[in-house]
């Protein structure tokens, strides 16, 4: 059995019936006018209100010359056929069927086109030649992506000409084959997370809808959101670092082994955002400056309560000049009627709040991922107790596996006798370790689906975001 065939299996049987009923004759030669139509309709925009991605498709047909790449003479198992099919399966890959055009797609409508030369109007062929091709590269960047990608929204992906993947790129080079089912369904992640739910969805929305099976619609939509999720990830093939934020957990992704720690993440007040970035050196020892917020709130608070508090914890504080203030209530007062004139650093020790190593990755949000003196935290199963930042239980072990991975093994020592001896170094990573900080609430166990504590109530919202106010079923079933 082909790839192509492997895919039809227990997809959409009235697409698949429809499809398969089609011979399209392939004597008919190429209208080469209608190329000439393609090329009228892409530069003079004709179909841009239509498009989603009107200018990744004039890309598209500029590097063809504007030849047609659906409506030509094909078989049952032709291009155009099996973009319909893919089109018509979406719903296995967690994606709605409006997002693709299904008014002006249909299967009665390329069947009138391919089947009986002359009976469509050029303008018409065109029209859906155009369409069809925004629908699969909406598709592939959709899948890819992902639909609502906070970093790469559509308007972004259809400007921006040069970016790491090109829809139109891979798309042509797919239709030089005979099957462009596998270089459509290929764009998508590879990480295990990713494939497990993508299988899982395969089955409730392709394999149980034929077989009398009532599918779990919440469960549909809690695979759905969160393969969203990973789609904005990219996450790497194969060494990395994840951390999931609702199962409260690191995961290091080494070559021939997982390791895993807890740890400890945002409060709902405070929460840790996701995002992607890398880990480019370590720091023992460190020294913290207190963000502005916990200054105020927190830390000034403590101080004007207990005077001794600062002295006990490793705190100073300075004005914006960096000049140091004695810790007498006077002073405390003052800075207390004009707190952001003022801000604390707290000293390398075994109670500083960083703990004795930090692993700094860039992000626009200013945290990190580091130790903490507070270990019996780790005891609970509920972990969101921090500003932001991220708290790792084993620390020392963790960057000592970094080092050991960066082949770097050299610099344990240093990195042991900076922690134990309150040292202050940093140590450069030769290779940084990919990081991606994630939001899943649902995986693949060893029974089925394993749901995860939405900490943050982000789901409801997604899943807005994805199916439309009007039918979110999450409220109905926690």
């Amino acid at each position: 059995m082909n790839t192509a065939s492997q895919f039809f299996k227990n997809c959409s049987a009235a697409g698949l019936l429809m499809l398969l009923s089609f011979t399209t004759a392939l004597a008919v030669t190429p209208d080469t006018s209608l190329n000439a139509e393609i090329r009228r309709q892409v530069q003079t925009r004709e179909l841009n209100n239509k498009l989603y991605y009107p200018a990744s498709v004039a890309r598209f047909y500029a590097k063809s010359n504007y030849q047609a790449a659906w409506i030509k003479p094909q078989g049952g198992m032709g291009h155009a056929w099996q973009a319909m099919l893919m089109i018509d399966c979406v719903l296995q890959f967690g994606l709605s069927h409006q997002d693709y055009h299904p008014q002006d797609l249909t299967y009665d409508g390329l069947h009138a086109i391919l089947d009986t030369p002359g009976k469509v109007s050029l303008q018409l062929e065109a029209r859906y030649e155009l369409l069809l091709t925004d629908a699969l590269l909406t598709l592939m960047n959709n899948l890819h992506y992902g639909k609502l990608n906070p970093d790469y929204a559509a308007s972004r992906i259809d400007q921006e000409a040069v970016l790491p993947f090109s829809a139109g790129d891979i798309l042509l080079a797919g239709l030089k084959g005979s099957d462009i089912l596998p270089v459509v369904a290929g764009v998508q992640p590879k990480a295990k997370a990713y494939t497990q739910l993508r299988y899982r969805m395969h089955l409730l929305e392709g394999v149980y809808q034929d077989d009398c099976y009532e599918v779990p619609q919440a469960e549909v939509r809690k695979i759905a959101i969160n393969m969203e999720r990973l789609r904005w990830a990219e996450t790497p093939d194969s060494i990395y670092m994840q951390i999931n934020i609702p199962t409260y957990t690191l995961k290091l992704f080494l070559k021939d082994t997982i390791r895993q720690f807890k740890v400890i993440v945002g409060k709902p007040a405070t929460p840790t955002p996701a995002l992607q970035s890398e880990i480019r050196y370590l720091t023992t020892a460190p020294e913290w400056k207190v963000p502005a917020k916990i200054f105020r709130k927190e830390i000034l608070v403590k101080a004007l309560a207990d005077t001794a508090y600062l002295e006990t914890n490793h705190f100073a504080i300075y004005d914006t000049q960096g000049r140091y203030l004695e810790h007498d209530r006077a002073n405390l007062l003052r800075i207390q009627k004009t707190p952001g004139n003022y801000f604390a650093r707290q000293s390398a020790g075994c109670d500083n709040a960083l703990g004795l190593v930090v692993f700094r990755f860039p992000n626009l949000y200013n945290v990190y991922l580091h130790d903490t003196p507070e270990q019996q935290l780790f005891k609970r199963s509920a972990r969101a107790f921090s500003h932001g930042c991220i708290r790792v239980e084993k620390a020392e072990e963790l960057a000592a596996l970094l080092l050991q991975q960066d082949g770097s093994s050299s610099k344990i020592p240093s990195l042991r006798d900076g922690m134990h001896h309150y040292v202050t170094r940093t140590i450069n990573l030769n290779k940084p370790m990919p990081l991606r900080i994630t939001y899943l609430t649902c995986g693949i166990g060893k029974w089925g689906l394993v749901s995860y504590p939405d900490i943050y109530d982000l789901d409801k919202r997604l899943e807005m975001a994805m199916y439309g106010a009007d039918a979110i079923l999450n409220a109905k079933t926690k």
